[in-house]
């Protein structure tokens, strides 16, 4: 039997022996390495040492974290200048509105709600997306409100005022936040702190999903990709209530 984290890179998920783990922690600012390995994201230190950070997504091939998170962040905006013209025709045509007047409810509500920055810059911008997004939702519902008691009139000047004026304040924050994405995504992501046979060094991951007890006998054989091998020694794929997981024998950080 076997403890494993379990971690999640993109829609990858991989697993590592408990053991080899000394901490996980919220990943934070790095200095750079001059011409470290490509997969080397820079050092930092850690308990009275210094330790290379190896970037996960670089070693499996996939794009970078903040590259995803700006497509990400497309995609929200786009939903939110959707929800303002259904919002529009609902009142001016008395269509129905089926998307969500709770700030929380939306996508962009749910991302925030589980954000939380470290840097202060990063956290004023938070507090402005986050207030104006609340009264965008808000005065959307007033709205509708406003249409469903027979003021039509009314309904349609408040989208046409506060809704407007607070959907452009919320997208401005919005891309404000995308300027920064090299800092929001180290505050999203996690460091685990890894130490085998005396090396020890950090691997930054998405985030980290769960503790496994398995049983070694359920780990099924699978081949090993040919980008990432040098450096990652999968052990086989471990099937966790129809997710397929990767488990790691041993990770090498690259010279």
């Amino acid at each position: 039997m076997s403890d494993l984290i379990v971690f999640k890179v993109a829609n990858n998920r991989y697993a590592l022996d408990i053991e080899n783990i000394q901490r996980i922690i919220q990943s934070k600012e790095l200095t750079e390495i001059p011409n470290a390995h490509p997969y080397i994201d820079g050092m930092m230190s850690y308990e009275k040492r210094i330790l290379k950070v190896l970037n996960f997504r670089r070693l499996t091939g996939l794009k970078s974290y903040d590259e995803e998170l700006k497509g990400t962040f497309a995609v929200l905006k786009e939903q939110h200048k959707s929800w303002v013209e259904s919002l529009l025709e609902s009142v001016e045509h008395g269509t129905t509105f089926t998307k969500t007047t709770d700030p929380h409810k939306c996508d962009l509500g749910k991302w925030l709600d589980g954000f939380n920055s470290y840097n202060d810059h990063v956290s004023a911008i938070l507090k402005d997306l986050n207030e104006h997004h609340k009264h965008l939702h808000v005065s959307g519902g007033d709205a509708l409100k406003s249409y469903e008691s027979g003021e039509k009139a009314e309904a349609l000047r408040i989208v046409k005022s506060e809704v407007y004026d607070t959907y452009n304040r919320t997208m401005g924050d919005v891309t404000t936040l995308m300027n920064e994405f090299n800092v929001v995504a180290d505050s999203l992501q996690k460091l685990i702190i890894y130490e085998k046979e005396g090396n020890a060094f950090a691997i930054k991951v998405d985030s980290i999903e769960d503790i496994a007890h398995v049983d070694d006998s359920k780990i099924m054989l699978a081949g090993h990709d040919e980008k990432s091998k040098e450096y990652l020694d999968i052990k086989g794929v471990l099937d966790i209530n129809g997710q397929l997981i990767n488990v790691i024998e041993s990770v090498k950080l690259p010279k």
